[in-house]
């Protein structure tokens, strides 16, 4: 019975399905850190109704970190920077980074974790994401695991990321073999009522879904074909 981290993305929510695949009861915690694009919230409690509509055995905690966001503040998702467009490739991506945010959220998953007696925290971090946070590597998982599990000797929970070797296409392309409901997730930086197709996580989403010869159900048809010309105007830029 594990918890894991629901941000309301993709990736999260892929991650979800997975777990509740494998008949897991599943703890899901999902932070206010003071971010942007506060809507990812909505869209992980719309994501929570309908995973137990389908059975699945699940439970959801909102954890209002805000308070301390002047401490972390800085960067283009919780600071007053603007939010580049372009891929994560790009240098300028860097001001999306938040302070250590993964640490942050994965140590009061722990201690969550450790109050319900479970064993096992989960984040839904991929290898699409390494280029710009560090925090979604595999040497900060394996290190941040071994670091947990000392903090946590007499009831040991373990830090799991068992997408960290997968891209942002292969974990869509999971997820389209469990039926995630894509159509309830969010992903774009920007904060607006629609996604703004030209940030980096929206690039990744566009690619993701092109590279699975599939529409993104979130988006309107004149939306997805929008998209896709975004994604091809950066991607001819980056050449």
């Amino acid at each position: 019975m594990p918890v894991m981290i629901l941000s309301g993305g993709v990736d999260s929510a892929t991650l979800l399905w997975y777990l509740c695949s494998k008949g897991e009861r599943v703890h899901t915690l999902t932070f206010n850190y003071g971010q942007r694009h506060s809507i990812e919230i909505e869209h992980a409690k719309i994501i929570v109704k309908e995973a137990k509509k389908r059975g699945f055995d699940v439970t959801h905690e909102i954890a209002d970190i805000s308070p301390i966001s002047h401490l972390i503040s800085s960067g283009a998702l919780t600071g007053k920077e603007e939010v580049p467009h372009g891929f994560y490739t790009d240098e300028r991506q860097k001001v999306t980074i938040v302070p250590n945010r993964n640490m942050i959220m994965l140590s009061i998953a722990a201690g969550y974790a450790v109050k319900l007696g479970e064993t096992e925290v989960y984040y839904a971090a991929h290898r699409s994401d390494y280029a710009v946070y560090p925090d979604c590597r595999k040497e900060f998982v394996k290190a941040l695991d071994a670091a947990i599990y000392l903090a946590t000797l007499f009831t040991p929970v373990e830090v799991k990321a068992p997408f960290v070797d997968m891209t942002k296409a292969e974990v869509v392309s999971l997820g389209l073999k469990l039926k995630v409901p894509y159509e309830l997730t969010w992903s774009c930086y920007e904060g607006g009522d629609r996604p703004c197709l030209k940030c980096g996580t929206c690039l990744e989403r566009t690619e993701a879904f092109l590279m699975n010869g599939v529409k993104d159900p979130l988006l309107s048809d004149d939306e997805w074909e929008n998209a896709v010309s975004e994604y091809k105007k950066y991607s001819e830029r980056t050449i």
